[in-house]
């Protein structure tokens, strides 16, 4: 372990919050609980922007794979913190792989991918297609985040239809995506839904939260229900 590396994981212990050991919990339950010192988002932004300071910091980026969960939250603010777009997004696919919880995967935008949007898109449709149940959450995320306003494309919805997953992470932020689209790309999002072509739990998941969503519509959310597997 490194210098650095040791000094920023004896801060975050020093940081260790018991009081939000349950709400986290419920979060990432695949994530045993000695991985995880409960330290809220908010703070670890924070000790990003001042670590940030210092470019010699930037060697913890080295040091994978981390422990503590919040040694990878971290990780991904220090990344949101670099200039430089191409240093961005090659740090962000070293550390794709070493993903392995939602909470992670999920809070992770930088703000200089959104003034490229044509070049991360080509990386999306490749990380889509990955092996990696992270990495293709990640892709997911990223379309729900940035392109479903200006940058939408129609393709990109089947993009997210033609996932066929098991596992719960991606099925899960596929309906996030599906139940954002038809609040903001309503006319042929809706079409999708109306075909029944989705894996019955994501077709159900994503009624269900654009159901529960004060951006849809009474009318729209009745709708809905139709359109249920």
């Amino acid at each position: 372990m490194s210098n650095i590396e040791q000094s920023i994981r004896e801060k975050l212990l020093s940081l260790k919050d018991d009081k939000n050991q349950i709400f986290v919990s419920k979060l990432i339950p695949n994530i045993s609980s000695d991985k995880i010192l409960w330290i809220k988002t908010p703070v670890l932004r924070n000790i990003a922007k001042e670590l940030s300071k210092n470019k010699d910091n930037f060697d913890f980026l080295n040091s994978l794979p981390h422990y503590y969960l919040e040694e990878s939250t971290l990780h991904w603010f220090l990344i949101e913190n670099i200039k430089d777009f191409h240093t961005t997004l090659t740090l962000t696919e070293k550390f794709l792989p070493f993903i392995d919880n939602r909470a992670t995967c999920d809070s992770f935008s930088p703000k200089i991918f959104k003034k490229h949007p044509n070049e991360i898109y080509e990386k999306i449709k490749l990380w889509i297609k990955s092996d990696d149940t992270y990495t293709i959450r990640f892709a997911i995320w990223l379309l729900l985040s940035n392109y479903l306003d200006k940058e939408f494309k129609e393709e990109m919805l089947s993009l997210v239809s033609e996932i066929h997953s098991d596992e719960y992470y991606i099925q899960m932020m596929q309906a996030w995506y599906f139940a954002t689209a038809l609040a903001k790309q309503e006319k042929v999002t809706l079409k999708l839904i109306k075909k029944k072509e989705l894996p019955a739990f994501v077709q159900n998941k994503s009624i269900q939260k654009a159901r529960e969503s004060r951006r849809i519509s009474i009318i729209l959310k009745e709708e809905l229900n139709a359109y249920k597997i």
